[in-house]
């Protein structure tokens, strides 16, 4: 008969904690404004202000996958 693996153990309780998904559920938010923002004008000053908004919001995003993979 197979082992069944055990879903107790810390890291499978630290990947499903709803904060980590809030983290980035907000980070895809603000990538998302960013990509919006980027196809709004033809400003120099709102395509600088776009990828940093695109940027941050892809790192806020990572942030949440790494403490999911517990790197």
């Amino acid at each position: 008969m197979e082992q069944r693996p055990i879903h107790n153990t810390p890291s499978m309780k630290r990947a499903n904690e709803t904060s980590i998904y809030k983290l980035m559920a907000v980070g895809i938010v603000i990538s998302v404004v960013g990509v919006y923002l980027r196809f709004a004008g033809d400003s120099m000053t709102l395509s600088l202000v776009s990828w940093a908004i695109l940027f941050i919001g892809a790192f806020i995003a990572c942030k949440g996958v790494f403490k999911i993979l517990a790197a």
